[in-house]
């Protein structure tokens, strides 16, 4: 979409210890009260789950995690972990199906008419696709969107998950935002993530994580647990890759909004980030890294098995 970034470096085990605590206590993750609100309601992380996080966020199985033996690549939180396994030797994601919606498409630019063309999401008539934002030397969001999704998926499958893309590649139109959200429904989806990096200002920075309101819509029964969603991958988005809360959007990374299409029509639990600001010159460049696209991916993946694990 059109709307940062503090270099921060945590080991696997601090990372893996960082997500169990996320789900006893936000306030921990850097939360606020209100976000701790949150959590009592979510009640107690399962023991299987906060094993299971502990494990394969540093890339181990979970005896490893009970252990807390991390050694070699298990403790890279850059790296792609391989499959960790819980106490019962299914993988920790075994069961549940996730759809990533890498945001745009690398050619909408190119088909003005077709992603102009208007669409209902309920609240406003609104344009099927943009051509999304780009840094200063042309990298393009829907290029970094693509790259993180596919990583984001990879990780995912190796944990058990079922997913889904809502695009095939990068060289194509679309698909509308209205198919986008009917893609997650049709999945029955257990959380859908859409997949993004702002463009704003130069001076402003900082990442964010847009949840749905209730419209009186198909949307509405699932608000609640989209919030939840949206506090988990919040939190490990935060610890996983370094980068500050936006500085211009939303309060404490979290923004709320009721004319966004793939939210208003959701019928599952879903949520936007907004990685960051790619009009930025120091969040632009460290997107343009592997290693940095392959953090995020890592966190985004850590952030939906805690709330999966639930």
């Amino acid at each position: 979409m059109t709307t940062s970034l503090g270099a921060m470096s945590v080991t696997g085990k601090a990372l893996a210890t960082t997500l169990v605590l996320c789900g006893l206590g936000v306030a921990a993750c850097g939360g606020t009260a209100a976000d701790a609100d949150l959590a009592r309601e979510r009640g107690p992380v399962p023991p299987a789950a906060a094993a299971a996080a502990d494990s394969t966020a540093a890339g181990g199985t979970a005896s490893d995690g009970a252990a807390g033996a991390l050694t070699g690549a298990a403790a890279d939180p850059t790296a792609t972990p391989a499959t960790g396994r819980s106490g019962e030797g299914r993988e920790p994601l075994s069961g549940k199906i996730v759809v990533i919606d890498p945001g745009h498409n690398g050619q909408n630019y190119r088909h003005p008419a077709e992603i102009n063309k208007k669409v209902n999401v309920l609240t406003q008539w609104k344009a099927c696709d943009t051509t999304g934002t780009a840094t200063a030397n042309g990298y393009s969001e829907a290029a970094f969107t693509w790259d993180v999704s596919q990583r984001l998926a990879k990780i995912l499958r190796s944990r058990g998950a079922t997913v889904k893309l809502t695009r095939d590649g990068n060289s194509g139109v679309g698909p509308c935002i209205t198919q986008r959200a009917a893609i997650g429904n049709r999945a029955k989806a257990d959380a859908a993530i859409s997949v993004h990096a702002d463009g704003s200002s130069t001076a402003n920075h900082g990442f964010h994580v847009i949840m749905p309101e209730k419209i009186g819509g198909p949307v509405d029964p699932v608000v609640a647990a989209s919030r939840k969603l949206g506090l988990d991958v919040r939190n490990a988005f935060r610890r996983g890759t370094g980068l500050s809360y936006s500085t211009y959007i939303g309060r404490n990374a979290l923004d709320y909004r009721n004319d966004l299409g793939g939210l208003n029509l959701s019928t599952v639990p879903k949520i936007f980030i907004e990685s960051g600001n790619m009009k930025n010159p120091a969040e632009a460049a460290k997107f343009q890294q592997p290693a940095f696209r392959q953090r995020i991916a890592l966190s985004l993946a850590n952030g939906l098995q805690q709330y999966l694990g639930r």
